[in-house]
């Protein structure tokens, strides 16, 4: 339907462009007139589209725009890969020298610290104090060495009995580390009753004690459990108490 409109309408204006060329003619040959004025010629066709252009130039940097409110905070990531381990670092410096230590208490180093009390008689005690024996201790930071030899028995003619010989340090028996005593136990079925007089040595080392004159005594009394029995100390020989003055134990 285009196309037929398009060459109707170029065939109307051919048919008046030819009737107007006529008359111009005609008008010429009598001589009356020149050149005469045309119609409007028919318009063309569209052409294509020119090629694009080219790039205008860069215009200038504008101005920063007005800072955005601050966002939600995101989700956390998963951790990742453990990293392989990094090269020892660079050894720093030697620290400052320390300041001194405050001077130690003196002692002797020619000749070991000891006392020894010895004694013979018979002791016919089942309970209490034996034998005291005071030291005079150096230093504080120092233990003693206590041993108590003597011959020691116990009796119960028909049932059993137990005695405990133990070391006090003014008074009070070691706790530190633990106490310094031994026990003798007997069990006596017979009505005869038995006499075991044996020689027999209960030692050990006490720390913590302070310097200065330390009263060390060895006393008789009942054990655990056990009510009191005939207890007999020193019988026939020489019974004594040995002590020494020792540096501090290693840790």
């Amino acid at each position: 339907m285009v196309l037929a409109a398009k060459l109707t309408f170029l065939l109307s204006a051919s048919v008046l462009w030819l009737s107007t060329s006529v008359d111009s003619s005609t008008n010429d040959k009598d001589g009356k007139g020149g050149c005469g004025l045309g119609f409007p010629g028919v318009p063309g066709t569209p052409g294509h589209n020119g090629l694009p252009g080219r790039d205008g130039m860069r215009g200038e940097r504008g101005e920063a725009g007005v800072r955005g409110e601050k966002g939600d905070r995101g989700i956390s990531g998963k951790v990742g890969p453990k990293g392989e381990r990094g090269s020892n670092g660079v050894t720093g410096r030697t620290g400052r020298k320390g300041d001194r230590g405050e001077k130690g208490e003196r002692m002797n180093s020619q000749s070991v610290n000891w006392r020894q009390c010895a004694w013979k008689r018979e002791d016919d005690i089942d309970s209490g104090l034996i034998q005291e024996c005071p030291f005079k201790k150096q230093s504080s930071n120092t233990a003693l060495k206590v041993a108590y030899a003597a011959n020691m028995r116990v009796n119960c003619p028909g049932t059993s009995c137990c005695g405990r010989w133990y070391i006090t340090f003014n008074g009070s028996e070691c706790s530190s580390p633990l106490p310094i005593d031994g026990v003798l136990y007997v069990n006596d079925p017979s009505s005869n009753g038995l006499n075991p007089l044996r020689h027999r040595q209960i030692e050990g080392f006490c720390d913590n004690l302070p310097a200065g004159i330390v009263k060390v005594a060895v006393h008789v009394g009942n054990c655990h459990e056990y009510g009191s029995s005939d207890r007999y100390s020193g019988w026939n020989s020489v019974s004594r108490i040995m002590i020494e003055e020792y540096p501090e134990s290693q840790k």
